[in-house]
């Protein structure tokens, strides 16, 4: 769909700064697969754990080359894996509280916050809109649209806990970023398309990115699931 089509409504994808930006570019190349619109809100502190864990600086004014090389990296940092088209992306700078995901009446499917930091669920919790990514946040559960919050930290203490459960009641669903083995794993690839499959799936967004449970023991043992990252 072209990103100036007035029927266009896209999922948000919200990244924080928690380490975790693999989980990120992989939702994203699976949307956009799929056929989804994409609308992208990147926090200031993202940036920092983007250019620690991949070596890309994401820049305003460059934003969409950035995007394309950031997603093109497989989860093992090696560049030109994949070859995304981030045509249908949208990006709004952080900073930006005049931006369409600020209001409800800017239509989307939802929003998806991968990964979520510990600061980013308080902050949506409070309600505080530090950033347009908080603020989207606060707009998708006021109009009753999907939140999935991956959160990525590890331990939890009481109070991001209790923020958890707050985002439960508000009708967001909390996703930790756990990946599983039972699909046989044997790639990073593999597990971080575990996670992003669950993101994808409490979204209800096709995919392929993991191999399904089928109720067979030993069925993911002797293989991969199919990682793209070789």
């Amino acid at each position: 769909m072209n990103p100036g089509d007035t029927q266009r409504r896209p999922w948000i994808v919200g990244v924080s700064g928690a380490s975790g930006t693999p989980y990120a570019a992989a939702v994203l190349r699976a949307l956009l697969a799929a056929g989804e619109s994409v609308d992208l809100v990147v926090s200031r502190a993202s940036r920092l754990t983007l250019l620690d864990e991949t070596g890309i600086a994401f820049r305003d004014a460059h934003w969409r080359d950035d995007l394309w090389h950031w997603l093109g990296r497989g989860a093992d940092g090696k560049p030109g894996v994949f070859d995304p088209d981030v045509s249908d992306v949208r990006y709004w700078a952080a900073g930006d509280l005049a931006a369409g995901p600020s209001s409800g009446s800017y239509a989307t499917k939802g929003m998806l916050i991968v990964p979520a930091s510990t600061a980013c669920v308080a902050g949506v919790a409070l309600g505080l809109s530090k950033d347009l990514l908080q603020r989207s946040a606060s707009v998708t559960l006021k109009e009753g649209r999907r939140l999935v919050v991956c959160v990525r930290e590890t331990p939890l203490n009481g109070q991001t806990l209790k923020h958890l459960v707050s985002l439960d009641e508000a009708g967001a669903i909390v996703l930790p970023a756990s990946p599983a083995f039972y699909a046989g794993a044997t790639h990073i690839q593999d597990l971080v398309d575990f996670v992003a499959g669950r993101v994808l799936d409490a979204a209800r967004v096709p995919h392929s990115l993991y191999r399904r449970w089928e109720g067979e023991l030993g069925s993911g043992s002797g293989g991969g699931s199919g990682s793209r990252g070789d």
